[in-house]
């Protein structure tokens, strides 16, 4: 799951370098006084819709395990990285943490992960070949597994059936493409502006990268060349900002604006990921109104896969209580366990329609349906680094203040320049 990294003050950098210090020493709790021998293993997220399921799983784990404690820090994904940066500079990084792919190499390749090899091999409860593969090895980093596979996402068509019903539209299925797309958010937007018909944000894993791969076109070659310089690629950024050029989509540079667009009817239809549905299904405007469909398509069906893993520091003092945790996270029993609360969709095999008969308010099976035809989402040894400055040379094409053609340029210009560093 990505969403766009926002700067953070100097003050918050520094209170977060406090909180890594404080948070990530995992001491025994006997260590602070208490005579009872436990040890607090902390465990740091970035979804807050997705805590109330892995506190339970947090408490069957403790059930089993009652000399372990775990410790869930939610910390929002801009502020995350700061946090395990603070971390890993002061070797304080979180027992067990959330790794994504934009960031494993860095920490992989710099050992800040504990090699979970030795503890694979041993295990009765974990099997690797139960995953996805393209997950599995997104991280490993030279024949060293540096994490789990915990899920993966899709993402899907979220449309305000309150909004269609009115306009007297079909719902979206299966047969859109980019021209029932195009015209059914002509007719949901109001002339007024109190009505958009589309959703279209500058954001890339839930927004443009999907139409790119749609369209045929592509963000980093197998060759690890951009893409962005690809006429396949420029025309579909084209088209996405052309959303925005006509009117149809309000301009928004901000990610936290996305899901609030939704919340006050602003706009009838929007990209979102599978992981959202904890958090959509306990809003009551978003539960009433909204469902959700598969992708439209363009020259071909497309949508953007990706899965987070957990992972283990490796500083961590307690690093077999640890591996308890990240082992009971990764087994059949757990992975079942976060399908059936409605987490996320577990990446172990078979887990996936007990994801979607846990929620009966949407038509969540579409984003297992994508599956089929999903495209890994891209990247490269240190993503990060070439997707944000991405953002700042394409937001003035999308606020109509430069030529689409011309920003591609510029992107796939930077973005060569930075591949070429990792070499």
């Amino acid at each position: 799951m990505f969403m766009k990294k926002m700067g953070v003050t100097v003050g918050m950098a520094a209170s977060l370098v406090a909180l890594a210090a404080c948070s990530s020493g995992t001491s025994k709790t006997s260590d602070s006084g208490s005579s009872s021998g436990e040890t607090k293993i902390s465990y740091a997220i970035w979804d807050s819709g997705q805590e109330p399921g892995i506190r339970k799983m947090a408490d069957k784990f403790e059930e089993a395990n009652p000399n372990i404690k775990i410790d869930i820090q939610v910390v929002s994904w801009d502020a995350y990285w700061t946090m395990l940066e603070a971390g890993a500079t002061g070797g304080s990084l979180p027992d067990t943490f959330w790794m994504h792919s934009n960031e494993i190499y860095r920490y992989g390749s710099n050992e800040m992960l504990l090699d979970l090899g030795s503890y694979l091999d041993k295990s009765k409860d974990v099997d690797l070949s139960k995953f996805p593969q393209g997950l599995t090895s997104i991280y490993n980093i030279n024949g060293k597994q540096y994490a789990v596979p915990k899920d993966y996402d899709t993402i899907g068509l979220w449309y305000n059936k309150t909004m269609f019903d009115e306009a007297g539209l079909a719902y979206p299925d299966a047969s859109w493409d980019w021209a029932k797309l195009k015209d059914a958010a002509k007719k949901l937007t109001k002339a007024d502006g109190s009505q958009y018909g589309f959703l279209a944000p500058l954001i890339n894993q839930e927004g443009y990268y999907n139409f790119v791969y749609q369209n045929e076109g592509t963000i980093i070659t197998d060759d690890k060349k951009s893409g962005y310089d690809d006429p396949k690629t420029v025309e579909a950024l084209d088209y996405y900002t052309s959303f925005v050029r006509e009117g149809l989509s309000p301009k928004v540079t901000e990610d936290k604006k996305r899901v609030e667009t939704l919340q006050n009817g602003q706009v009838a239809m929007a990209l979102f990921g599978s992981w959202n549905l904890a958090s959509f299904s306990e809003n009551d405007y978003i539960r009433e109104h909204f469902d959700v469909a598969v992708l439209p398509k363009g020259k071909k069906q497309s949508t953007i896969f990706n899965g987070l893993g957990n992972a283990i520091s490796a500083n961590t003092k307690h690093p077999d209580e640890a591996w308890k945790w990240v082992e009971f996270l990764s087994s059949k029993e757990g992975q079942e366990m976060q399908a059936e609360l409605g987490v996320a969709i577990s990446a172990y095999e078979g887990t996936a329609d007990t994801w979607v008969n846990s929620n009966k308010n949407f038509a969540i099976k579409n984003f297992i349906d994508m599956v089929d035809y999903a495209q890994i989402r891209p990247y490269s040894d240190a993503t990060s680094k070439w997707e944000d400055k991405a953002y700042e040379l394409l937001k003035p094409a999308y606020l109509g203040d430069e030529k689409v053609s011309d920003a591609a340029a510029k992107t796939a210009k930077m973005m060569n320049e930075e591949l070429t560093t990792e070499k």
